[in-house]
């Protein structure tokens, strides 16, 4: 059953997985940028400047509370169809949502009319990168040589540091070159407004990608894998009810990962500018160089448990170890030093890519084949909303209300301890058969007496 691609092929995949990610990433955390720089005073005026840095961080969450049916669709339909349509939908969606935000007027143009439209386009960013995690991830951790599937499972986690700093680099550049008032009218919207063209692109390689042979034996595998286990019509409700434990799991799991990528990516360009005395260019370098760091260290941790034969004990590890890091990471951003702050986010993001790089393959080995999709999307999804979409938000507040950043470094170890407890009760399936399916799956475990883990 297991049929490897060759490394050639492989390569190919997971080019066009990660650039695939990387362009839908980008759209969606170009967002976070621009509510830390400018989205407050262009679309929340009347506030004050706080409680406009909180709004438009509301509106940052608004995007996350959709991913959970952006992820329930797509895992539908890919544990049903292939990866091909939830793939390049997702992405025509994002880059349509995407583009309207970056035409759309501002509060002085068209009133309470422009905040009101800017969630409904961000509540549809949502619905497009829910919707895509999962196909991205998954083919690649599926298609893998087995004893490599946690090195090419991280490389899709590296389309998200890709597409954010991307985004950094642009607004970085206009920034530099833009004065603040070109940037505040109008220099912001270039972003969003470069979307399209890049989703477009991606959409177009993303098709011309699934022409090659690996893409084709992907889909026949998936069909073949479906009718040996007799697809249910509504697989995310046999992943609900056969494997909701799993799901919570999941969901536990990325918890303090999520919270702690968008406090350190977007968090943290409000926090240095206004508590610690940083301009907004060196902060922006400053995320950006120490975000690109995550490009080898993921890499290098997802193959790290290939060679460790277990993923759980290094995302554990990361877990106590971002916890234990919550305060010193804040006392070393306080100084304002740039070369004090750029380590502590090096640090910060080290520590992070112990988590995030084995986790799309330590998903993958929780759910068998027919409701893989449905499964891993929705854990993944719903925790996204709790814990990434509202990190900026909390941090915000706990600020305003504490006025010190010791209230950020104890939600972010409340956030570890949920998530230690979620991976320390998951079920180690190193290298699982990838193949197998619901039925097989709870056969062999009553046969050995362990229950439906």
């Amino acid at each position: 059953m297991d049929q490897q691609a060759p490394p050639a092929k492989m390569g190919r995949l997971a080019a066009a997985a990660v650039f695939a990610t990387t362009l839908e990433w980008f759209d969606f955390l170009i967002y976070a940028t621009a509510a830390a720089l400018v989205l407050g005073p262009q679309f929340f005026p009347s506030a004050s400047p706080a409680a406009g840095t909180l709004a438009s961080f509301a509106t940052f969450a608004v995007g996350f509370v959709a991913r959970p049916l952006g992820g329930i669709i797509a895992g539908h339909v890919g544990d049903r169809f292939g990866r091909k349509p939830p793939l390049v939908a997702a992405m025509l969606v994002m880059g349509l949502a995407t583009v309207g935000i970056g035409v759309l007027p501002s509060y002085a143009t068209i009133g309470v009319w422009a905040p009101i439209l800017l969630v409904l386009a961000r509540l549809v960013q949502g619905l497009g990168v829910g919707a895509q995690w999962g196909g991205a991830a998954l083919l690649l951790a599926e298609h893998a040589p087995v004893a490599r599937r946690g090195f090419y499972g991280s490389l899709v986690q590296t389309g998200a540091i890709f597409g954010a700093v991307a985004g950094n680099l642009l607004y970085l550049i206009l920034t530099a070159t833009l004065t603040d008032q070109e940037f505040t009218s109008w220099g912001w919207r270039i972003p969003f407004l470069s979307g399209l063209v890049l989703v477009l692109i991606g959409s177009w390689v993303q098709l011309k990608v699934e022409d090659t042979p690996v893409f084709r034996q992907l889909q026949q595998r998936s069909a073949a894998s479906q009718r040996a286990a007799g697809l249910r019509k509504a697989p995310l409700l046999q992943a609900v009810r056969r494997y909701w434990r799993q799901i919570l799991q999941a969901a536990g799991a990325f918890f303090v990962v999520n919270a702690t990528f968008y406090i350190l990516i977007s968090g943290m360009l409000d926090y240095a500018t206004k508590h610690a005395g940083m301009s907004r260019t060196s902060i922006l370098v400053c995320v950006m160089v120490a975000g690109l760091s995550q490009v080898f260290t993921m890499p290098f941790f997802g193959a790290l448990t290939d060679r460790m034969g277990n993923r759980k004990k290094l995302y554990l590890t990361g877990t106590v170890l971002m916890a234990v890091f919550a305060f010193p990471m804040f006392w070393m951003i306080n100084t304002g030093s740039v070369p004090v702050v750029l380590l502590a986010l090096l640090i910060g993001f080290t520590i992070h890519a112990t988590m995030y790089g084995p986790q799309a393959t330590l998903y993958a080995e929780m759910f068998p084949a027919d409701v893989r999709y449905s499964g891993a999307s929705l854990g993944y999804q719903f925790a996204s909303v709790f814990a990434g979409g509202l990190a900026p938000f909390i941090m915000t507040a706990l600020l305003a209300a504490t006025g010190s950043s010791w209230s950020v470094s104890l939600y972010i170890i409340a956030c570890a301890a949920l998530t230690f407890v979620a991976v320390a009760t998951i079920k180690e399936r190193f290298q699982r058969d990838l193949y197998e399916t619901s039925d097989s799956t709870a056969r062999h475990e009553v046969g050995a007496g362990t229950g439906n883990e």
